[in-house]
């Protein structure tokens, strides 16, 4: 069991959290959550840096590590969605927060044995005592940016699968942010259910 400097509480897990896909004009919001299971996984990702950092390919590399090394029972980690129809009814927000308990709750570990690591403003749910949320997170901690890589690639991996359905929009490369060439297909063929509508309203008129 460590301990936290801060609270003195003690936890046996150290869980990052970060998010993705909050400003896109479409497709869904994806929350990465990663824990380290085995003392020694921290030095299996030395060097690693948060997905903004990184290039789509690197990224790719990064992540086939972590799948390695979640079948050898070093970490694990999962990514949770909420798509574009409940980020209009609900709010990106709400979106990121029931992603956020979604990812959290798959490891099935009690909250008195965590320590949660959230970028930016995140919040994990309230029965996770030991949470600390750290502006710009996922370049000041390890856990974090891993989290983030998770939830970049599943992320952009579903918007390239779109591309093929949707071609004339441009989701593999734009991966549905608010590009010029993504903002003129909007103009020309109008928009599909991908579209976060609660995000165009202003920028289209």
């Amino acid at each position: 069991m460590k301990k936290d400097s801060k609270n003195k509480n003690l936890y046996k897990y150290l869980i990052g959290i970060d998010e993705v896909g909050r400003g896109p004009i479409a497709g869904p919001v994806a929350v990465g959550a990663f824990v380290y299971l085995k003392p020694e996984a921290k030095k299996y990702f030395h060097g690693v840096k948060e997905s903004k950092q990184l290039t789509e390919e690197k990224r790719e590399i990064w992540f086939s590590k972590i799948k390695k090394a979640k079948q050898d029972g070093l970490i694990d980690f999962a990514v949770s969605f909420q798509n574009e129809k409940i980020i209009d009814k609900k709010g990106i927000s709400f979106a990121i927060k029931k992603a956020l308990a979604t990812s959290v709750s798959v490891f099935k570990i009690k909250p008195e044995e965590v320590m949660i690591l959230l970028d930016g403003g995140l919040r994990a749910p309230a029965e996770y005592t030991n949470q600390k949320t750290i502006i710009k997170g996922d370049v000041k901690e390890q856990v974090i940016a891993l989290a983030s890589i998770c939830a970049k690639v599943m992320r952009d991996r579903k918007m390239i699968v779109w591309s093929k359905k949707y071609t004339k929009y441009g989701f593999d490369k734009n991966k549905g942010y608010g590009t010029s060439q993504h903002y003129e297909a909007i103009r020309k063929y109008g928009l599909i259910d991908l579209h976060r509508r609660s995000f165009l309203q202003k920028s289209l008129i």
